[in-house]
């Protein structure tokens, strides 16, 4: 038995390393043609780029290892009916679900091993990867001077070169704008011809220009805006040093993005969550203890009071009684509020004004509250959906497994053809379902278990009514158990059909 647990093992092991590198290849290539505009061009080492890309490559692992389970499991199954071992192993009398076993306990250390990455590991990938993509993404384009293009690489420069000889050192023509003074094209230097260089170290640009002149205008003399006076002074050769430090890769502080939600494992994410959900709850309870206060202030009474102190305490109470029961027309405003008779048709409309006023600060008010309290539970239910995908991962690892085997002994196929078919199909199915729940999750249309866990609620009873059917040997994808239960359907029905 354990000869045949071991030839089990070996027929698993080397499809699950193949289609997770493969699967893993693929959401890298994905990465690579969303960002290729980010990376062209830069100047980014090797270092860099093979860096950013092990650390894209950790971020995909939660995505790469269910579909590389669900795929191998599928071929070991379909290999080992195709070549009718699985049919030897059962004659031997070992059933399916034994030849299964040792995979169900290797998928659960997978299982296990996959929430520790989710959960140690996955988070300080995702602060490296996105620290690192951030700053790629800001770095400047490698430089590069065309021919007849004014160039604005560097900064206070704009450079300007008519021709390159073929050794790309070799320049002709060039116009040098200096606007390190902020003031303009104020000094301009132009040249016939001269040679640009890097410096040994690649920090700094050297420019050594032949037969040129220098233009400056001169701003500390008195009227230079009418009179405009400038220098210009003649060179047969004159040497510029450019910085070029702006070009280096700079490096952002990675505790700058340590707070994001998807930088932290389950006891940090539960911390943050009920940090939030206090810091939300005490936000709220504020918010309604302040906006009573105001609305209890919020009436024509105070304003009625500043326009006439010698209004009675009885005509107040009435006013606030009128002011909570008034509606928004104007033109019933003074049928409601009787008070306003107590001024003329001047003070009224300052009334009434100040009322409106009064009223658009306070709706401005709720929608901004409201926008801010819907922010804040969106920020939550971002936190405990990465807290949920921590779990999730290693159960649809399972999952996946019990659909794959079953259905690898069912179809009895091995190979990358009609496996990887029925692979991608359900795969497809998983995280179509998954996005659809999670979204939902965020926004707040669904609760937040089911919208995170509604893939595997599906799939479950789908991998566990396909590992019945193989453990029971049953005929699912039997073409001709499939055609005679069709025939002796309709050939039930023909009796009752002359009865009628």
């Amino acid at each position: 038995m354990k000869k045949t647990y071991i030839f089990i093992i070996k027929s698993y092991l080397g499809p699950f390393i193949m289609t997770f590198f493969i699967a893993l290849f693929i959401l890298l290539m994905q990465f690579l043609w969303k960002y290729i505009d980010d990376l062209v061009g830069k100047g980014l080492d090797a270092f860099i780029i093979t860096k950013l890309l092990f650390f894209a490559s950790a971020t995909f692992v939660p995505m790469a290892l269910p579909l590389a389970i669900l795929l191998s499991s599928l071929m070991t199954f379909g290999n080992l009916g195709e070549h009718y071992e699985l049919v030897a192993l059962k004659a031997a009398g070992i059933s399916v679900w034994k030849i299964m076993r040792p995979l169900i306990y290797f998928s659960v250390a997978i299982s296990i091993l996959a929430f520790v990455f989710s959960n140690y590991i996955l988070p300080i990938a995702n602060l490296k990867f996105q620290s690192l993509l951030y700053d790629v993404r800001q770095q400047k384009l490698a430089f590069n001077i065309n021919e007849g293009i004014f160039y604005n690489g560097i900064n206070n420069y704009i450079i300007r070169v008519g021709e390159k000889d073929k050794d790309g050192s070799t320049i002709y023509d060039v116009k040098i704008y200096d606007h390190t003074d902020r003031q303009g094209n104020i000094s301009v230097t132009t040249a016939k011809s001269g040679i640009m260089q890097m410096s040994p170290d690649q920090k700094s640009l050297i420019f050594t220009l032949y037969n040129g002149y220098s233009y400056n205008d001169v701003l500390n003399t008195k009227n230079y805006k009418i009179l405009l006076p400038f220098e210009r002074t003649e060179f047969r050769e004159q040497r510029i040093k450019f910085d070029l430090s702006d070009f280096d890769l700079a490096r952002t502080q990675e505790d700058l993005f340590k707070s994001n939600y998807t930088m932290l494992n389950t006891k940090q994410l539960q911390i943050f969550i009920d940090s939030l959900e206090l810091k939300f709850a005490d936000r709220k309870a504020r918010y309604n203890e302040n906006f009573l206060k105001r609305f209890q202030n919020l009436s024509t009474v105070d304003t009625a009071y500043m326009y006439n102190k010698n209004i009675e305490k009885s005509t107040m109470k009435t006013a606030v009684l009128d002011s909570v029961k008034a509606p928004p027309a104007l033109a019933d405003i003074a049928l409601k509020w009787p008070f306003l008779d107590n001024f003329n048709n001047d003070d009224q409309a300052g009334v009434i004004d100040k009322a409106l006023i009064a009223s658009r600060t306070t709706r401005d008010n709720i929608i901004f509250n409201k926008n801010d309290f819907v922010f804040q539970q969106e920020n939550i239910r971002k936190h405990q959906w990465v807290w949920h995908k921590k779990f999730t991962l290693s159960f649809a690892c399972l999952i996946l497994f019990f659909i794959g085997a079953p259905m690898g002994a069912i179809i009895r196929k091995g190979g990358l053809g009609l496996p990887v078919v029925i692979s991608v199909l359900f795969f497809v199915m998983y995280h179509v379902m998954s996005i659809f729940g999670e979204k939902a999750a965020k926004v707040g249309d669904l609760d937040m278990f089911f919208g995170v866990w509604m893939s595997s609620i599906i799939l479950l009873p789908i991998g566990l009514f396909l590992t019945f059917k193989a453990t029971t040997d049953a005929p699912l994808l039997d073409a001709d158990s499939w055609r005679k239960r069709i025939k002796n359907i309709f050939a039930g029905n023909k009796p009752a059909i002359k009865q009628l």
